[in-house]
């Protein structure tokens, strides 16, 4: 059954294709016959009862540099999507959180992957916490105390904004770092949010891997 796609990201135009898993469902569903179309987050509206944006006929390669096309946009009513998959990376702020408000309006009449409210009310590096089994030993806090208390007990951490991606502002942090203060300091006033505080993992230098799962 050939079904209309629309996707919610980032400009295509900056996408890494070699790591970027927004565009390697992109290629799958393409492969599978779907129709794609393509928006930016900011372009999303609400007007009266309909949820709409200027979308464009997507089409994409395998190609590094030559990745897609693009048609000419035309203002749309989502609700006659099949599908829209809701993919633009964080920040996770109040902008984020809104374009989840406005989707949810059309889910789940229009599939919208994944579900706006389960974006919303599990960010990641929240949710992760309730397997602690899985992962190095975590604190979430902007508490000065707290954190030193964390650091003492584990030596050498990681300190990352709450709803940062990519590897952006994510540190090492030494027990005895003399730039500890000022990174502190950094961090009191760019992020708001409380910040991840991690035991670090030498074994970080062998990588990590993503998985993404299609029809199960």
């Amino acid at each position: 059954m050939k079904l209309k796609v629309a996707v919610q990201m980032d400009p295509i135009a900056r996408i890494n294709i070699r790591g970027d898993s927004t565009f390697a469902l992109l290629l799958e569903a393409q492969k599978r016959g779907h129709e794609l179309s393509y928006y930016t987050p900011d372009r999303l509206s609400l007007r009266g009862k309909d949820v709409v944006a200027p979308v464009q006929p997507l089409a994409v390669r395998d190609e590094a540099g030559n990745h897609f096309t693009l048609g000419e946009p035309k203002r749309v009513a989502l609700e006659s999507f099949d599908v829209v998959l809701l993919r633009q990376d964080p920040p996770f702020d109040l902008a984020y959180i809104t374009s989840t408000h406005l989707l949810e309006r059309i889910h789940p009449n229009t599939l919208v992957v994944n579900d706006p409210a389960s974006v919303r009310n599990a960010p990641e590096k929240i949710f992760v916490m309730n397997f602690p089994e899985l992962m190095p030993p975590t604190l979430i806090s902007r508490d000065l105390d707290e954190i030193n208390s964390f650091r003492a007990e584990h030596g050498a951490v990681v300190m990352k904004p709450l709803h940062g991606h990519g590897g952006a502002a994510v540190f090492r942090v030494m027990p005895q770092d003399m730039n500890f203060g000022s990174l502190f300091d950094m961090f009191s006033v760019t992020f708001r949010e409380p910040w991840v505080i991690q035991r670090f993992l030498p074994e970080v230098k062998h990588g990590d891997k993503r998985i993404i799962l299609v029809d199960g």
